[in-house]
């Protein structure tokens, strides 16, 4: 019996360390499961953006997105400072992404679609060779997208500058551009291709925030100065308006008194006529007295009108 319970008890531990065992051992496997979909995920991630970084729209979202928060960073707003994918051939050829406004019809075209992958791969490898070389590819590419850039005769319609602006969004991917290679600025240039940096741009969008907002100023001096002028013509007309009226009251204030003079003495010849027929009713008198007081009253507010004038 005790050998029968010893057995007992040893079976029943060893199918608790087994039950055990297979608990951790499903923990583990769903441990693993969770880091395999994390790392699919990261994967996918990495895809998407090896692919947008790839192609020219999606290096075009993701400057622009870049691009008008450093504009809107540095206080600059849209619709007033500046405007986004706008088409300036009317065709739509030719839509930078953003366009800044300095003022009197002119505007400075900014282009966004430069890739970095290069350049993030000679920062990222500890490779001397591997660096400069990478470096080299990042150089083709600037070249490559300011040639673009050039045949797209932005300045055409956009001639602030009569050039394009090429965004990169790291300045210390344009140092790196030109330590690289010491002709590409002149070679950018000679094609009126600026390339700049977020520090470059922040002082390129700071000229044209000032240039807008003296812009603004102007309009508002103008508008101030064309509705003064409006209202000193209309001023004018109310006055002569004033005047006109007051010369028609004068006359018929005198028309008036020549009338009831008229009437009077026309009473004054009829009333032998009327006491010859024994007319029961005599002859109303005329209003003298209340007419001579209006004509008082008229000439009181006319005299108060002229002097509010």
């Amino acid at each position: 019996m005790v050998v029968a319970l010893l057995l007992a008890g040893a079976v029943l531990l060893l199918w608790r360390l087994y039950q055990d065992s297979v608990r951790r051992a499903d923990a583990a496997l769903a441990a693993v499961q969770q880091e395999r979909d994390r790392s699919d995920a990261t994967q996918a991630a990495l895809r998407r953006y090896e692919v947008a970084f790839s192609s020219i729209s999606g290096r075009g979202e993701l400057g622009e997105q870049v691009l008008v928060e450093t504009a809107r960073a540095l206080g600059l707003r849209e619709g007033l400072h500046f405007t986004v994918q706008t088409d300036l051939a009317g065709g739509g050829s030719v839509r930078p992404d953003m366009v800044l406004l300095v003022g009197g019809g002119r505007r400075v075209p900014v282009d966004a679609k430069m890739s970095l992958a290069c350049w993030a791969e000679a920062v990222e490898t500890d490779d001397a060779e591997e660096r400069a070389e990478a470096l080299r590819v990042h150089v083709r590419n600037i070249r490559s997208r300011a040639a673009e850039l050039a045949g797209k005769g932005y300045q055409r319609w956009a001639d602030a500058i009569y050039g394009t602006i090429m965004f990169v969004p790291s300045d210390a991917a344009v140092v790196a551009a030109m330590d690289t290679d010491a002709d590409l600025l002149r070679w950018l240039l000679d094609r009126r291709v600026f390339l700049c940096g977020p520090t470059g741009f922040a002082v390129v969008a700071s000229a044209a925030l000032f240039a807008a907002t003296e812009r603004t100023l102007a309009e508002d001096v103008e508008q101030v100065r064309a509705q003064a002028a409006r209202a000193h013509r209309q001023a004018g007309g109310a006055i002569d308006a004033a005047n006109l009226s007051t010369t028609h009251l004068q006359r018929f204030l005198s028309a008036r008194r020549r009338e009831l003079d008229a009437l009077e003495s026309f009473r004054a010849a009829v009333r032998p006529l009327t006491e010859t027929a024994a007319s029961p009713t005599p002859l109303p008198a005329v209003r003298q007295a209340d007419e001579v007081a209006g004509g008082s009253a008229a000439q009181q507010v006319l005299s108060q009108e002229l002097a509010g004038e």
